[in-house]
């Protein structure tokens, strides 16, 4: 078999049927080889960036093992922001990039480089197939290395003339990996009594709840436990319901608002996260002083890795979290489920208040114009399809999207990880390959949708009926609440302007950007409009773009 061949043969082996990718002539032998292998789907992209964004996306929507394949050295640095998100996200990813033939690499040819070590800051492994016998134990590896916990992209280099070389070493499969291990029973009872021996225990839920499928039995455990339940700052899944009672929201972005978050809280459950993910520096630890802190994480890398652990356990989320409950369940006493029980009343109290206090916040904004957030969002959720997916990039509307839409299950929100922008109309490509059968809604920012508008042509191509809703206003919007953040913090000049800040000189004409990538738009600049449009848009089943004109910083 050539190197080819086996490349090809493997990807079937490890289940893969996708892949998502910019060719160039150094890809040739891949994508002559796409004729051999008529079942192998190459969902074709404009930029590096987008290909590698959707199959992040397109990887934390199947739980399968995405395939990109890009273009030497400058087609990889134009990738490498969003293998940064992958690597984030933890996306089990295998990023391939066509190389020169070895045997000029002493000549410096056309873009030729040392593609590994282009990689390998934002990749678990990375390395080049040097002769076609590394073929199948490479990629074999490389399936490996990208799903050991935490799961994250590997990249491998393929030189265009090991492409080309025979070898007897033939495809090899993944074997049966069982990476679910279940807790160390005296874990379990010492994070279960650390629980029920405090007055407020508190729960933060990250993406490998969403991931490992374990939303209920989380529930099941804070209702139990009668205890908050917050999410990451930025998270790719849904990995609590939000409009459950004990739900709070997301964690803040530095360690002393996290404080704050939890005051009078006396132990912290972090369940398959990072923890904490801080944008600005603030000094002492997220958690109240006396606080106790137990882990429960699938990977002995992350955990106590930030913050000691008073208790701490590996094992997979779904089983640790069903051992948790039922150990709970065993010890607590019939005085304390009646102290669960108050607190759930409570909880229940303090949401119906805030879920009354932004319809308040909606009703007052409704008139609004340009259309308010609150309102948009609102209108949005109202001309939804039944069962629709939301991609979110909405970044300072997210708060509203939150308040606004009912996420109860994995598979119906996704978002980026890492906080580089850009990722949701890549990401929604992706996420509709992965869900064909269910419509998919993109929400954006327009400065956001720039970085990967060429996305726009890809959900054409492959008929995708993607429906992209841009939030023009004009303006980076989140940098101007962040420019004041820093002129807060550090006592920088203020009352100042926001230098480089607003797009609308010239203003960015996205109906004409969609029609000329084969999609069609339309724009709204009325909230009464807006539910219809987006019912509209679904119901041609194409993809569309819809332009919504709402208000910048007040």
């Amino acid at each position: 078999m050539r190197g080819r061949q086996v490349f090809m043969e493997s990807l079937l082996a490890h289940g893969a049927d996708t892949i998502f990718g910019n060719p160039g002539t150094t890809e040739s032998p891949l994508i002559d080889s796409l004729l051999d292998y008529k079942q192998m789907r190459y969902i074709v992209a404009l930029h590096e960036g987008v290909a590698t964004g959707a199959a992040s996306f397109y990887a934390q929507a199947t739980g399968k093992t995405a395939i990109v394949n890009l273009h030497v050295a400058p087609g990889l640095g134009n990738a490498v922001g969003a293998i940064y998100g992958g690597l984030k996200a933890n996306s089990p990813m295998i990023v391939t990039a066509g190389a020169q033939d070895t045997r000029m690499r002493l000549r410096d040819p056309l873009l030729g480089h040392d593609l590994p070590s282009i990689a390998a800051p934002v990749t678990k492994w990375s390395v080049q197939v040097e002769r076609a016998d590394e073929m199948a134990p490479i990629l074999r590896r490389a399936f490996k290395i990208a799903n050991d916990p935490p799961a994250g992209p590997v990249f491998v280099a393929l030189p265009i003339n090991v492409m080309e070389q025979e070898t007897d070493v033939g495809p090899q499969g993944p074997g049966a990996l069982f990476r679910a291990p279940r807790p160390d029973p005296a874990a379990v009872e010492a994070v279960a009594r650390l629980l029920l021996s405090k007055r407020n225990p508190v729960i933060v839920a990250g993406d490998d709840v969403g991931r490992a499928g374990a939303v209920q039995e989380l529930v099941a455990l804070a209702e139990a436990l009668g205890a908050q339940v917050w999410v990451e700052g930025l998270r790719h899944h849904t990995n609590f319901p939000n409009r459950h009672p004990n739900a709070r929201g997301a964690v803040p972005f530095d360690a002393a608002a996290v404080r704050k978050a939890f005051d009078g809280v006396d132990a912290v459950l972090m369940v398959g996260g990072p923890f904490f993910e801080e944008v600005w520096y603030a000094p002492g630890l997220p958690f109240p002083a006396g606080c106790a802190v137990a882990h429960l994480e699938a990977s002995h890398q992350r955990l106590a890795y930030n913050y000691t652990a008073d208790a701490g356990l590996i094992g997979d989320v779904r089983a640790g979290l069903l051992a948790i409950r039922e150990a709970v369940a065993r010890g607590a006493s019939d005085e304390y489920r009646g102290v669960a029980q108050r607190r759930n009343a409570a909880l229940q109290a303090l949401k119906e208040s805030e879920s009354a206090a932004q319809a308040d916040r909606v009703r007052r904004s409704w008139e609004r114009t340009p259309i308010s957030m609150a309102r948009a969002m609102a209108e949005i959720r109202d001309g939804l399809p039944p069962g629709a997916i939301v991609v979110d990039e909405s970044i300072t509307a997210n708060i509203d999207l939150a308040r606004t839409f009912d996420f109860s299950t994995p598979g119906d929100y996704y978002s980026g990880r890492g906080g580089g922008i850009g990722q949701g109309l890549a990401g929604a490509l992706g996420t509709q390959v992965a869900h064909p059968g269910r419509p998919v809604v993109c929400i954006s920012g327009d400065g956001s949708s720039m970085y990967s508008i060429q996305a726009l042509w890809t959900a054409a191509h492959h008929d995708l009926p993607i429906v992209f809703v841009i939030l023009a206003n004009r303006e980076y919007r989140v940098l101007k609440h962040n420019l004041d953040t820093y002129r807060q913090r550090f006592d920088a000049l203020s009352n100042q302007g926001y230098p480089h800040m607003d797009l609308g000189g010239p203003p960015l004409g996205f109906l004409d950007m969609a029609r000329g990538m084969g999609v069609a738009g339309t724009l709204v600049t009325k909230g009464a409009d807006l539910a219809g449009a987006v019912r509209a848009a679904f119901a041609s089943k194409k993809p569309h773009l819809i332009e919504v004109a709402i208000e910048g910083k007040r």
